[in-house]
């Protein structure tokens, strides 16, 4: 091969125009219409044809034109402004002006999150991320940016990312994935203290590959992703980081161990010691291992003792709603990767693998990366109110002898972030009625009152605006479709007539898993027909997804689709778009009138697609799972619920049922609201609609609510505890992990010896709100009555006579004779009809999570 002399060529911007390649190198621009029009006015098709990435375009804009415009005192002035308020921006934390500063003041310089993610969904321009996992992971950073929170991200940096979707003549999904270019892309690249590329390496099996650290700036947040494409690796390791989820089993261990291993190397390597780790899902939990690893030989320790200190700062976060959802490994491939990484644990092989298993010396059970995360942080939360109700279900078997109600998974509902999806026209009618600083106080109810202000011609005015930019939009897409599949001239020109600007609008987008159920508006073919040629009142549907590669069912369902929307009954009324990402999702969900979602429950963890129409004014019509399960209120008219929340055990009738259902709630409520127009022509009821929505939902379902959420529930206390336990060389730590061992070796002699309620009457009947006293006689045998807290868990008792949404009251010491103790307190109860309780026993300790860290109870 000849030698290649490699050169970063920059684009040659006169001095005048130097600001445009501060602005493009933080994607702060991704969120601030006043930056996107900068770009945008520069050539509007060039921003278009580059996929809205303002680095390529200033790398290949004629130079004629930028020499134009640094003679433009109008393109000057606004240039100067999109740099000044970039500048108020990155300078607010040090004038106190963000929420964190104002809040949290004391603790700058004492707290620093790293935040873990397989993907992430800032930019379409930068397509490292699948769907919404990785846009959940985008909006957390920016919110995280509006806030201040102090907070750095990891990830991977993809050469190809996930695939880009085109539909063959069958309707069946095609995949290519064109390599991304680094040097057109707003990325940088990190160097070392030399002024040379910072690497940074992980022991494979016989090697060690090394991945190169590059840095994209997230308004105030620093996102680090890792490379292995360089020279210093095989050609085998250079195609580690080429796709999203791409490869085998075997491809996505060692993605998962440039994530969590590499990528606390690369931040050690820059010098950031992170107080908190969030892991978003299993991929990374890797890190923990290494994050234990480095505080061993740093201080010295053992393993427990380390790992003590790193599960008390570290968080995990799952999205998963099924077991089978979780990245699994055998014993066969983590002995070929791990084997000798156990040893600098400190660890045999086999105590190795039960880090990943639930029942530890279970050999037929395999490594799951969700049980690794979960033994490593001492804190983990699902995403929705139900999700982490699921989610406690699923982790149960962890806690032997815990109600489930008591395991101790959190939730921390989704959110998205408003002002990287809410159309320019809507932000500027916000601006005029809630005031211009409503986007910094997302959470206040108070402020998101005031859209009852805005009048109800200018609010649908913009509704009608957007859905018809939306039917032009799709139309281009559609001609686009079409002839890059080669049909005829006569059928590109029938697409100018495709979809109506005033018709009811539907979208339904996301990815294409057959949970989703994206064919189950298919159920009734002829129902669906009559609806979309309805003479008088015609409904539409635009579609967009992708299914994974590997995923065959769902393929058919995006073929099952794309067929029936070819039908010549149905070609103008019901549109697939190719190709879906941000760009599409923006579109979408700035311009429909209702966003549909009918996953089968309880399989959807969140979902945030419907979220992303609140604040442009939609209207969300869903199965009550995931994020719509706690949002949907019947009484407050703010969207519609497929059913009532029911569950299945037969499939098939679940769909036939809720087919039923979708159908009549389009036929008989939604169809009927949208067209009911009075005398000035506005559809008032609809619009009143729009504003319930707007009025509830917008000041819950963003990522500034989330990501504050998250700090004040998870991120200070995790980071204070982790401090607390660190003191005097982890002096806390050590005694933890002692006292642990002597609780989990003596814990077997706790008895509850007997229970007396000498206030109760003979035939058992209490009175509500009247205490009923109750002692308990605890054998500890060698424990202390301070090392336990014995309570007497109360409820509602069901038919097979088990307490139900129980609750706890604490009995407190009151004498011991021997190792025998006396405990007593009282009981109110609460509710009327058939009550009942329990005694138990756990341990307790001031510096200890629990039931994280010791799931042990002894009860009656």
């Amino acid at each position: 091969m000849p030698t290649v002399h490699a050169f970063h060529v920059v684009p040659e911007l006169p001095a005048a125009l130097d600001g445009l390649r501060t602005a493009a190198y933080n994607l702060r621009w991704a969120w601030n219409h006043n930056a996107i029009a900068l770009f945008r006015r520069l050539d509007p098709d060039l921003w278009h044809n580059t996929h809205h990435n303002p680095v390529l375009m200033l790398g290949s804009i004629r130079q004629e034109r930028l020499q134009q415009v640094a003679q433009d005192e109008d393109f000057l002035a606004h240039l100067e402004a999109v740099n000044k308020s970039n500048a108020r921006y990155m300078n607010a934390a040090e004038e106190k002006m963000t929420w964190f500063q104002q809040n949290h003041a004391d603790l700058s310089g004492t707290i620093k999150i790293a935040y873990f993610s397989m993907e992430f969904g800032i930019s379409e321009c930068l397509p490292i991320y699948s769907g919404g996992l990785g846009i959940l992971a985008g909006d957390h950073l920016k919110s995280a940016s509006d806030l201040d929170i102090p907070l750095v991200a990891v990830g991977l940096l993809y050469q190809q990312g996930y695939f880009r979707q085109s539909l063959n003549t069958e309707g069946w999904q095609q995949e290519r994935y064109p390599d991304n270019d680094f040097y057109n892309i707003p990325i940088s690249m990190v160097n070392d203290s030399n002024g040379h590329p910072l690497t940074i390496s992980v022991d494979f099996p016989g090697r060690a590959v090394h991945a190169q650290v590059w840095r994209v700036q997230v308004g105030r947040i620093p996102l680090y992703l890792m490379d292995t494409n360089i020279p210093q690796n095989s050609a085998a390791d250079q195609n580690i980081t080429d796709q999203l989820y791409g490869g085998d089993t075997e491809m996505r261990l060692k993605q998962e161990l440039i994530l969590g291993i590499g990528g606390l190397r690369a931040l050690t390597a820059m010098g950031i010691a992170p107080t908190v780790c969030h892991m978003n899902e299993g991929h990374a939990a890797f890190m923990a291992l290494e994050r234990t690893r480095m505080l061993m030989q740093e201080k010295g320790l053992p393993y427990r003792e380390a790992q003590e200190l790193v599960a008390a700062g570290n968080l995990f976060t799952t999205h998963t709603p099924v077991p089978a959802g979780f990245d699994v490994f055998t014993l066969e491939i983590l002995k070929t990767y791990f084997a000798d990484y156990a040893a600098t644990l400190g660890l045999t092989f086999d105590e190795f693998l039960g880090l990943g298993r639930v029942n530890k010396t279970d050999t037929a059970e395999q490594f799951n990366m969700a049980v690794l995360a979960l033994r490593h942080a001492h804190s983990c939360n699902g995403v929705s109110a139900l999700h982490g109700d699921v989610t406690r279900r699923m982790a149960q078997a962890g806690y032997p002898g815990f109600p489930k109600d008591e395991v101790p998974v959190g939730h921390v509902t989704n959110g998205i972030h408003t002002a990287s999806f809410i159309s320019e026209s809507m932000e500027e009618l916000l601006n005029r009625y809630l005031g211009s600083q409503w986007g910094e106080n997302l959470w206040d109810t108070e402020m998101w009152a005031k859209v009852d202000s805005i009048p109800d011609e200018e609010l649908w005015s913009i509704r009608e605006t957007s859905r018809a930019e939306l039917v032009e939009y799709a139309r281009r897409r559609l001609r686009q479709q079409y002839e890059a599949r080669g049909v005829s001239e006569h059928e590109v020109r029938q697409t100018q007539g495709f979809l109506d600007p005033h018709a009811l609008t539907i979208g339904f987008a996301r990815r294409f898993a057959t949970y989703k159920r994206a064919a189950l508006l298919l159920s009734d073919p002829d129902r669906l027909l009559r609806m979309i040629n309805h003479p008088e009142r015609p409904i539409q549907f635009l579609m967009a997804g992708k299914a994974h590669p590997r995923d065959d069912g769902g393929k058919e369902l995006i073929q099952k689709i794309v067929q029936f929307a070819r039908r010549s009954e149905a070609r103008a009324r019901i549109i697939f778009i190719e190709d879906y990402d941000m760009s599409v999702a923006r579109h979408l969900v700035q311009g429909v009138d209702v966003w549909l979602n009918n996953p089968r429950r309880p399989m959807e963890a969140s979902g945030t697609s419907g979220m992303k129409i609140l604040a442009n004014g939609g209207l969300n019509c869903s199965i009550l799972d995931g994020w719509w399960a706690e949002a949907y209120d019947d009484d407050a008219e703010a969207g519609w619920a497929i059913g009532k929340g029911e569950d299945y055990n037969d499939t098939g009738y679940q769909d036939h049922v809720e087919a039923g259902a979708l159908y009549a709630l389009l036929e008989e409520d939604i169809i009927p609201l949208f067209y009911n127009r009075n005398a000035d022509g506005l559809p008032r009821s609809w619009v009143k609609r729009i504003k319930n929505s707007m009025r509830t939902h917008c000041p819950v379902y963003n990522t500034h609510r989330m990501v504050r959420e998250y700090a004040e529930k998870f991120y200070l206390p995790a980071s204070a505890r982790y401090h607390r336990l660190r003191e005097n060389e982890l002096e806390k730590a050590r005694s933890l992990v002692s006292w642990k061992e002597h609780i989990r070796k003596e814990w077997a002699a706790v008895k509850v010896e007997r229970v007396e309620t000498p206030d109760s009457d003979s035939n058992g009947t209490f009175k509500v709100g009247v205490p009923l006293k109750v002692s308990a006689y605890v054998r500890l045998g060698s424990l202390s009555p301070q090392e336990v807290k014995v309570e007497a868990y109360h409820g509602s008792l069901d038919v097979a006579h088990e307490i139900t949404k129980g609750e706890a009251a604490l009995l407190k010491w009151q004498s011991s004779e021997g190792s025998t103790h006396h405990f007593e307190g009282e009981i109110v109860w609460g509710g009327s009809g058939l009550q009942g309780f329990h005694v138990r026993v756990l341990p307790t300790h001031p510096d200890a999570a629990l039931p994280n860290e010791l799931p042990l109870i002894a009860w009656e």
